[in-house]
C-alpha cells in the first residue's frame, strides 16, 4: 500500500541547491587546480624552454666600431638560447673583461632582444712607460690601452721608473691635471711622475715639483703667487714650506 506524499511540506530548492555545490566544490576545487598548474607548466616552457622567447638579436649600444664588434663577441650567447635562461650577471663580467669598458649593463627586452649598454673609458693622459710604450689611462687611473701617439689634447706624462706606473702614481698625476686650470695647462710640459707622492713639469720656463694628490688647490694658489717672481724652480710638494730656487724666496703671503 502507497504512502502519500500529499499534504507534506516539500524541500525548498535551495536547500536542494545548497547541496549539490557543496558536493561539487570538492571536484571544482581540483580542477582548478590542475588548471592552474598546466597554466604555470606552460607558462614556464614557454619562457625557459619554447623558441617563442628566444634570442634572435643582440643589441650593443655606447661603443662603435672595433670596440662594439669585440663586445658582440664578449656576450657569446648563441641565437636560439630562451632569453629567460640567459645569465646576465655572467654577461656583464665577460664584456667588462675588455679594458677598454668602464660600465656594462644587459637586460632582456622581450620578446627576444639581449640589449648590452656600455660605457667606454675616455682618456685622461697618456703615460710614456719606462719601456717606452704610450699606454691610454682613464680618469681613474686605470691603462686600458697602447697608442702610437696620444690623442689631441690629452696630456703626455712620463714615468721615470716602475714606480711611475703604479695606479696610486698615476692618480697623484691626474690630481694634478685636473687641478690646473687652462690659463697654466696651456704652457705645461715635460710632466713626469716618479712615484705616487712625486710628480713633477715645466711651467714655461720653470721646474714645478708638484708632489702627490693632497692639497691640490692649496698648491695650486701657492704656484700662482710665486710664478710671477720667476724662479728657476718653484717645489710646493710641501705646500706649508713651499721653496723657490734661482730668484726671490717665497713671502709669507704666498702660503
Amino acid at each position: 500500500m502507497g504512502v502519500s506524499t500529499r499534504g507534506l511540506p516539500q524541500a525548498d530548492p535551495r536547500f536542494r541547491e545548497r547541496a549539490l555545490q557543496r558536493r561539487r566544490r570538492p571536484w571544482l576545487r581540483g580542477l582548478w587546480t590542475v588548471l592552474s598548474l598546466a597554466l604555470v607548466a606552460g607558462l614556464g616552457w614557454l619562457a625557459f624552454w619554447s623558441p617563442v622567447f628566444a634570442v634572435r638579436t643582440v643589441e650593443v649600444t655606447g661603443v662603435t666600431g672595433a670596440d662594439r664588434a669585440a663586445v658582440a663577441r664578449l656576450v657569446a650567447v648563441p641565437n636560439g638560447t630562451p632569453l629567460a635562461r640567459v645569465d646576465l650577471d655572467d654577461v656583464e663580467d665577460r664584456v667588462r673583461s675588455r679594458r677598454t669598458i668602464a660600465e656594462v649593463s644587459a637586460e632582456r627586452g622581450w620578446p627576444a632582444t639581449l640589449r648590452v649598454r656600455v660605457v667606454a673609458r675616455q682618456a685622461a693622459l697618456v703615460l710614456r712607460n719606462p719601456q717606452g710604450r704610450l699606454e691610454v689611462v682613464d680618469a681613474t687611473g686605470v691603462a686600458y690601452d697602447t697608442v702610437t701617439a696620444p690623442p689631441p689634447g690629452v696630456p703626455l706624462v712620463r714615468a721615470a721608473s716602475s714606480k711611475g706606473t703604479t695606479k696610486e702614481a698615476l692618480e697623484a698625476a691626474l690630481s694634478m691635471v685636473r687641478t690646473l686650470p687652462p690659463d697654466l695647462a696651456g704652457q705645461v710640459s715635460a710632466i713626469e711622475v716618479s712615484t705616487a707622492n712625486l710628480v713633477s713639469f715645466t711651467l714655461g720656463g720653470i721646474e714645478v715639483v708638484w708632489g702627490g694628490a693632497d692639497d691640490a688647490d692649496r698648491k695650486l694658489a701657492i704656484l700662482r703667487a710665486l710664478v710671477p717672481t720667476k724662479p728657476e724652480v718653484i717645489d710646493v710638494s710641501a705646500p706649508d714650506t713651499p721653496v723657490t730656487r734661482g730668484g726671490p724666496s717665497p713671502s709669507p703671503s704666498a702660503k
